[in-house]
């Protein structure tokens, strides 16, 4: 078959029929850090519902993903983000055989300390019953949360994948740094730094970011303290990661590794 050309080839992933993703080996050749998300990214979210748009062009490769073994896994929503954000994603791994669930809290309102005790507990519970570990998937301040239960409880957590997620700096490579001068969160940073040094995530970790994302500087999501974490870049906006096709074959593909 003729390879397209460069522009039909924008076409189709445009459109959704072909991927954006591509992956990075090496996340020390990435930028580090220096702020939030400018104003005219955080203006592309605007946009996020183009990204949505794209599902309907990708319908024969996301049903081409591999079938799940019917393992347990938790969605977990972003900040202030309702547990119904996630609704389609679990839809989409509940049609390929896993047992997609959601986090049980209902909307994520910002506590993450309470909320790693919680979901800790929920999750072990959950995996003492499947008789198998569970794999974590987390969208912005939901990813924070899913690594941080991983942390913890590495035997009964088989996967984490998470997507706009800040892996270190608080709140201020965010675009809420920006809009309320809410400045440096020296403490949570020194904090993240500290366990990563002291107890790294032991099971496997895919970081999906993107230099569109105008909630969560991009850099922020990458993650050079977890030996074994893998990098996938996509082209969606923050808000339009949950409805991204890429993201969704992403997830779909990983979970579906041993």
């Amino acid at each position: 078959m003729p390879r397209l050309p460069l522009r039909g080839q924008q076409l189709l992933s445009t459109a959704g029929v072909r991927t954006r993703a591509r992956p990075h080996d090496d996340p020390h050749d990435l930028d580090r850090p220096a702020g939030p998300p400018t104003g005219r990214t955080m203006l592309g979210e605007l946009g996020a519902g183009l990204d949505a748009a794209r599902l309907v062009g990708a319908v024969p490769r996301l049903a081409g993903a591999p079938r799940g073994d019917g393992h347990l896994v938790v969605d977990i929503p972003g900040w202030k983000a309702p547990e119904l954000t996630g609704a389609p994603l679990r839809a989409y791994l509940s049609r390929l055989g896993y047992d997609a669930r959601g986090w049980g809290f209902g909307t994520n309102t910002g506590d993450p300390r309470r909320d790693v005790e919680r979901l800790s507990e929920r999750v072990r519970d959950l995996v003492d019953e499947a008789g198998r570990p569970a794999s974590l998937v987390g969208w912005s301040l939901g990813g924070v949360i899913a690594r941080e239960v991983a942390r913890r409880h590495p035997d009964v957590v088989r996967r984490v994948i998470t997507y706009g997620t800040p892996v270190a700096g608080g709140a201020r490579h965010t675009s809420v740094a920006r809009a309320s001068s809410a400045g440096g969160d020296a403490d949570a940073d020194r904090v993240a730094r500290r366990l990563d040094a002291a107890s790294p995530i032991r099971v496997p970790l895919t970081v999906l970011f993107s230099r569109r994302d105008g909630v969560v500087s991009w850099q922020a999501c990458i993650d050079r303290s977890t030996p074994q974490a893998e990098h996938v870049e996509v082209a969606s906006t923050h808000l339009g990661m949950g409805f991204d096709p890429d993201v969704w074959r992403i997830v779909a593909d990983r979970l579906a590794r041993s």
